[in-house]
């Protein structure tokens, strides 16, 4: 079995929400009508006149991303923080030299009233002041690059501390992972029986990825095409969906059939009485299996009914429409507009696709086989086929979901999964009561002959 991808993405499935009719053709065209639209609307002046859009905002970062971004933003505020304290000790300085100008036009005016005895004292002291300023201004300049220095060292220590943790977790977890390998190669190795046991438990969910089987045919997918998601639900829990599929709209109804996995079918073919015929009912019309030439016609009892007993399928079909309570109410208040019987039909299985009747998406619709087992099946999704979809027709009806089988353990040993159950059994400790072949045998034969009789026994298939 190979894996193979399923597009991502899909209408939000909401619980009884039934849509109207359609069918392939319809929504083939609906798709291509809005594609035109949207080519129309592409090419219209307005937009080519607007901005181009941009999704940078829609992308994800990844955590290395996240901590160079968010380094970038602590390094641009140290350096608003250092110029700004740049500016202020430029303001400073600016004012000081201002001031000093003013007291020395100050001064030298008083020396142009009244003269000194000649000595130039004025001049020394201006220069002297400014070369305290600038030494003043280099401390300040050492003591902010010493503050930024300190800061980004601790940023990259503390950046470095979680990349060793980080770097820590994988090597133990890999680790962890060889010594379970060794643990395995040295002999570990799981008998046949929990190998067995291990692929009955194995099942496939819609998770992005399905199960295809290894289909040597490579049949090429016809376009334009549609994929629709069909589910199988189980014949007795009418609420637990047991299958899932996606198939294409030009296969036929037989072949989605013959994927269908029942346990009415195993027992049947187990007790040489398996039945090949079936039918889908959908909307108005019996889809019949008779492809073996052994094969009955099951919706032929029915048409024989409707036709000699309308009164009795009339109060059946109200019943199903409208419900119980429905129904009592409208006989004893009455009824203005009653309803009518649908114009049933019948059509071969094996001659019909997908694309050539209608249904509604979401309603259930009936799946008989074996005589009486019936299922629900439901039309849940229909969509284009995407690139990343499977490419090969040969490999449709592809199986997204298997529900989990409930594997019986023996009732004696408690280890091995059953496969027979006995009714009525004197020495079992319960009816029914349920033994692997190991057990069985112990207690139910010697020497290959039966020690008792008093007893019914069947395989056990699990559910």
């Amino acid at each position: 079995e190979a894996n193979c991808s399923i597009p991502k993405g899909g209408p939000i499935y909401i619980s009884n929400l039934i849509s109207p009719l359609t069918s392939v053709p319809e929504f083939q065209n609906s798709v291509l009508r809005q594609l035109q639209e949207l080519e129309a609307e592409l090419d219209s002046p307005q937009l080519a006149e607007s901005e181009d859009i941009c999704v940078d905002d829609l992308k994800i970062l990844k955590e290395e991303e996240l901590v160079e971004m968010a380094l970038k933003e602590a390094f641009k505020e140290d350096e608003h923080v250092e110029n700004a304290s740049e500016g202020l000790e430029n303001g400073s300085n600016s004012g000081y030299h201002t001031r000093s100008r003013k007291e020395h036009a100050v001064e030298n005016a008083s020396t142009s009233i009244e003269p000194s005895n000649g000595c130039p004292g004025t001049d020394l002291d201006g220069a002297a002041t400014d070369r305290k300023n600038g030494s003043k201004k280099q401390k300040r300049r050492r003591m902010n690059d010493r503050h930024v220095e300190d800061t980004y060292i601790k940023k990259v220590d503390e950046l470095a501390k979680i990349k060793k943790k980080q770097d820590e977790d994988k090597a133990t977890a890999k680790l962890h992972a060889l010594n379970a390998i060794s643990k395995i190669s040295e002999g570990s190795i799981p008998s046949s029986d929990k190998i067995e046991r291990m692929k009955s438990l194995r099942f496939t969910s819609s998770s992005g990825k399905a199960k295809s089987a290894d289909v040597k045919e490579h049949i090429p997918v016809l376009y334009p095409e549609t994929i629709l998601c069909v589910e199988v639900y189980h014949n007795i829990r009418k609420w637990s969906k047991v299958q899932e599929f996606l198939v294409l709209g030009r296969q036929t109804l037989t072949e989605i059939k013959d994927k269908i996995c029942c346990l009415t079918d195993q027992v049947m073919q187990k007790a040489g009485r398996y039945d090949p015929s079936g039918y889908f009912l959908i909307e108005d019309i019996f889809f019949n299996d008779l492809r073996d030439p052994c094969a009955v016609d099951y919706s032929e009892p029915i048409f024989d009914w409707l036709r000699n007993s309308p009164d009795d399928a009339m109060k059946k079909w109200e019943s199903i429409i409208t419900g119980e309570l429905q129904q009592k109410q409208r006989s004893v208040l009455g009824s203005v507009t009653p309803s009518r019987l649908p114009h049933f039909k019948a059509a071969d299985m094996h001659k019909t696709r997908f694309c050539d009747f209608r249904f509604q998406l979401g309603a259930r619709y009936l799946y008989c086989h074996q005589g009486d087992c019936k299922h629900t099946i439901v039309i849940r999704d229909m969509r284009s086929i995407h690139p990343d979809d499977v490419q090969n027709r040969a490999a449709y009806p592809i199986m997204i979901f298997q529900l989990k089988p409930r594997v019986q353990k023996c009732s004696v040993c408690k280890i091995t999964r059953a496969s027979k159950v006995t009714l009525d059994d004197k020495w079992a400790r319960e009816n029914p009561c349920y033994f692997c072949d190991y057990c069985y045998s112990l207690l139910h034969s010697k020497d290959e002959s039966p020690l008792y009789g008093e007893f019914s026994v069947f395989d056990y298939l699990h559910e």
